[in-house]
């Protein structure tokens, strides 16, 4: 094993532990736990075969094992910033109807 993969599959395992004990002080959804526990699976499958993302590389057509990594890792991460811009979206949405009703039910007086 190398030392890298020995890096990778000790931090994908303080990263479990730490998604469960998030979980655990219910500070994290089952959903999202239970995503974050298959990523981070994944990861550490990877890193203890590395050859899995050479199969995927076959089975999609992509020269190299690492380039389908990074494919799926871009793609992951642009996913995941999607869904925060339309939370942070709905969350100003949410405070600006606040702020109107706040507004109108206690309007300054001059």
């Amino acid at each position: 094993m190398l030392f890298v993969q020995f890096l990778i599959i000790a931090f994908t395992l303080l990263v479990i532990s730490r998604i469960i004990l998030n979980f655990k002080k219910s500070k994290a959804s089952l959903r999202g736990t239970l995503l974050w526990l298959g990523l981070w699976l994944v990861v550490g499958v990877i890193a203890l075969l590395p050859q899995t993302t050479v199969f995927l590389a076959k089975i999609l057509g992509v020269s190299r094992g690492t380039d389908v990594a990074v494919y799926f890792s871009i793609l992951f991460v642009f996913l995941v910033l999607f869904r925060i811009i339309v939370k942070l979206e709905k969350i100003e949405q949410e405070i600006t109807e606040i702020i109107r009703h706040l507004a109108l039910k206690n309007p300054k007086e001059k």
